[in-house]
């Protein structure tokens, strides 16, 4: 595709574009990732069992996470298009709305993570890692609502393209998150040793000083003026706010589909053992770093493609977009060669018992495999958001995951008794099959839009 000199020119000019929007971001999702990683190491100092605890929790958690993340994840896309119209009061007010609905989203959602205790004996979890995923849940719940109001403000600065604060402001999450784990997982300054529930608190101090902090950005820095974030006070406006969930439910599921399935993932991992969880957890951390990268490039191709289709370039957009596509596997593909080269060492930066050791170096292995697709069908999904394209690819995704990854890993892992590595074949496959049902929708989309463009602009034969 990028053979010709022109197209491997076009290639660059996008690559340059995204890595311009996406490097902040990928700081961002490092750091982000930072965090996790953080407690993971933290939980695994004080014990197998807080590290299982944090696994299981963190895998119940991570679905009303992805749920709230979805629902506001269409906000950079609406406002990239505002913005790409120069309709600059619009994304003030999408803004605004966008606040009304984190903390509509927030509420359900904190309600829902209240039940983790009862949900985790439904589902089988080792009785020795309940209490300890209970605490890590219950903490977890004073910071939804400062994390969904976080990603209100920082989704209207990937909007309009200036990505340099998330960068900062996920560097100061990391640092209170660090802080918070010394303080209170291990205990330090004379406070006692929290285990798992120390984990929660620190993500919760990272989560307040986030908002904190890009609140007070956004107020400050002259480039938000022309926008008015914060010039006049909106009631929720339903007809906004639809437009939103019409875009961000479709989102949403995309999301849940694939999150859940790794959580559903987690969670039959937590009927195993809690060695085998340990180590699915630092397999999982891991694969979760790298896969930052790719989701910075997925977020950078959907206000990209926005930018373009804003613009009135459908072409251009399209082309973006296998740009955005090719970035996210070549990045992927380099880090599926390091885990094989290095997976021994990278093991023995989570934790020192050698079960554990054991365990998680040969699920990383797994992790390799899946490298390639998942950059693939991350990308795809970006390029389709892009192109406002959103309910298709869900019910894609709930395919692959659901109707070929999960039957497949419960059948392999649990009733076959294949454990972990059955489990991860499953998600393998639910990758593979997303990749390329994404892959062939972006196609068909983008397609489809070049030549509705080009026949608008065709002159009319007289009759």
């Amino acid at each position: 595709m990028f053979a010709l000199p022109e197209a491997r020119s076009r290639f660059r000019r996008d690559a340059h574009a995204i890595l311009r929007l996406g490097g902040p971001l990928l700081v961002n999702n490092l750091v982000l990732a930072g965090m996790s990683v953080t407690n993971t190491i933290a939980a695994g100092r004080v014990g197998p069992e807080a590290l299982a605890g944090v696994a299981a929790g963190g895998s119940y958690y991570q679905i009303f996470w992805l749920m709230g993340i979805g629902v506001l994840m269409s906000m950079p896309l609406l406002v990239a298009h505002s913005y790409g119209a120069s309709r600059d009061q619009d994304v003030g007010h999408r803004f605004r709305q966008g606040l009304w609905l984190s903390q509509m989203t927030a509420l359900p959602l904190l309600v829902a993570m209240l039940f983790v205790e009862p949900v985790l004996g439904w589902f089988g979890t080792a009785e020795r890692t309940i209490p300890h995923a209970t605490a890590y849940v219950h903490a977890l719940c004073f910071g939804m609502p400062a994390m969904l109001g976080y990603l209100a403000h920082r989704y209207t600065t990937e909007g309009i393209g200036w990505t340099r604060p998330i960068m900062f402001t996920a560097a100061i999450g990391l640092t209170a998150n660090v802080a918070g784990n010394w303080v209170f997982t291990l205990g330090n300054l004379g406070v006692p040793s929290l285990g798992a529930r120390g984990c929660g608190i620190a993500t919760v101090m990272a989560q307040w000083s986030m908002l904190v902090a890009m609140h007070y950005y956004q107020r400050r820095h002259p480039v938000y003026r022309r926008f008015g974030l914060f010039t006049r006070f909106d009631w929720p406006d339903l007809k906004a706010i639809r437009e939103t969930l019409a875009l961000g439910l479709p989102i949403a599921g995309s999301v849940v589909s694939e999150g859940a399935l790794f959580a559903v993932a987690g969670l039959l991992m937590s009927t195993l053992g809690t060695e085998i969880v340990a180590a699915h957890q630092i397999a999982l951390s891991w694969g979760s770093i790298m896969f930052m990268v790719p989701l910075a490039f997925h977020s950078a191709t959907t206000v990209h493609v926005g930018h373009r289709l804003g613009a009135g370039d459908p072409a251009a957009a399209r082309f973006a977009g296998w740009s955005g596509i090719a970035m996210c596997a070549m990045f992927m593909a380099a880090s599926a060669l390091v885990i094989v080269a290095a997976n021994q060492q990278i093991v023995a930066l989570y934790t020192t018992d050698a079960q554990v050791r054991m365990l998680a170096a040969g699920l990383l292995l797994f992790v390799a495999l899946f490298h390639v697709p998942d950059g693939v069908q991350v990308g795809a999904a970006g390029a389709l958001r892009g192109f406002k394209d959103a309910r298709v690819p869900m019910m894609l995704n709930f395919i692959a995951y659901w109707l070929v990854g999960f039957p497949i890993a419960y059948w392999l892992g649990i009733h076959q008794a294949h454990g972990p590595r059955g489990i991860w074949v499953g998600l393998i496959a639910g990758l593979f099959t997303c990749a390329l049902l994404l892959t062939l929708r972006y196609r068909q989309v983008s397609a489809r839009a070049v030549r509705t463009a080009a026949a608008s602009l065709a002159p009319r034969r007289d009759r």
